[in-house]
């Protein structure tokens, strides 16, 4: 009976004591019970790591407490690779720690999951969360992501990565995987250890197994300047992660075999830019003098 089915909650935390407490409620608030949360603590030096080694203690059979030797900080990768290498669950969902779910999310994506026997994986679409703060502007900016592919349905490979690929506002952040599926793309890569690790993730699983994408929102995406994303954006630091983000999986597409299909394609087309940048600015320009 897929009631029975447990689901482990990966959630990886680096010094996020401001959210870390309201993500592990959502948890606990769930309607679907039959879980397991391990906290992986990628080297806080905040009140994070007391936070969760405090629910690790007080709820033992629920929640486990876990690190890197040394209380080393090893990077999202590795972190996450570390919760699924103690990981116990038929099926693994991943929850940032500052992030939240809403309480059906479980409930009905393992339904998903049963109902559905080819899906590797289920993914929803998230809410850009930017009324957190409570502000009177904020509340007008929230949007649920969209996604240009049918929904309510089983889409098959690789046509989610292509779509992420050309639009990355279309990327996952709400997905629920079979443990054997996780296992059988290796985890995550862990030469990434921030910006792009979930996409890589997500690229292996979307290139081989078909996913069934709900139009429901589960899971609320905090929007705040301290976030990972955030930064990078800040710092300009994106445009060389995507960069490294498409060399990877232009060489991990090669090793696959799969050179010149249709991600192949579109891969070769998104790093046009950075091969022949005065091009692609004189072209930029061009289009924006077409526009005006």
């Amino acid at each position: 009976m897929h009631n029975l089915s447990l689901v482990s909650i990966i959630m990886i935390f680096l010094k996020e004591e401001r959210f870390i407490q309201e993500a592990i409620d959502s948890v606990f608030a769930q309607t679907y019970k039959n879980w397991e949360l391990l906290l992986v603590d990628d080297g806080s030096t905040d009140d994070s790591t007391r936070i969760a080694q405090s629910h690790a203690a007080q709820y033992p059979k629920k929640v486990r407490y876990l690190e890197h030797e040394g209380h080393q900080n090893r990077g999202m990768s590795t972190s996450r690779n570390v919760g699924i290498s103690h990981a116990k669950g038929e099926y693994v969902a991943f929850l940032d720690a500052d992030d939240v779910w809403l309480p059906n999310k479980l409930e009905e994506q393992v339904g998903i999951m049963a109902t559905h026997p080819d899906a590797g994986l289920v993914c929803g679409r998230a809410q850009w969360w930017y009324s957190w703060t409570g502000d009177q502007e904020d509340k007008q900016r929230d949007f649920v992501q969209r996604l240009d592919v049918p929904l309510d349905t089983l889409v098959q490979p690789p046509t989610l990565l292509v779509l992420f690929l050309k639009d990355e506002w279309a990327s996952l952040c709400d997905i629920m995987v079979r443990r054997d599926v996780v296992d059988a793309v290796g985890g995550y890569e862990e030469s990434f250890s921030g910006m792009y690790e979930d996409q890589a993730f997500h690229a292996k699983l979307c290139l081989r197994f078909p996913a069934f994408v709900s139009a429901a929102c589960w899971y609320r995406y905090r929007k705040h300047p301290q976030a990972c994303t955030s930064q990078s954006h800040e710092t300009g630091a994106t445009y060389t992660a995507r960069q490294t983000f498409l060399n990877w999986l232009l060489g991990y597409l090669s090793r696959q075999g799969m050179k010149n299909g249709a991600v192949w394609q579109v891969v070769q087309k998104e790093l046009w830019p950075y091969h022949h940048p005065i091009l692609s600015r004189i072209s930029r320009r061009a289009m924006v003098l077409r526009i005006r």
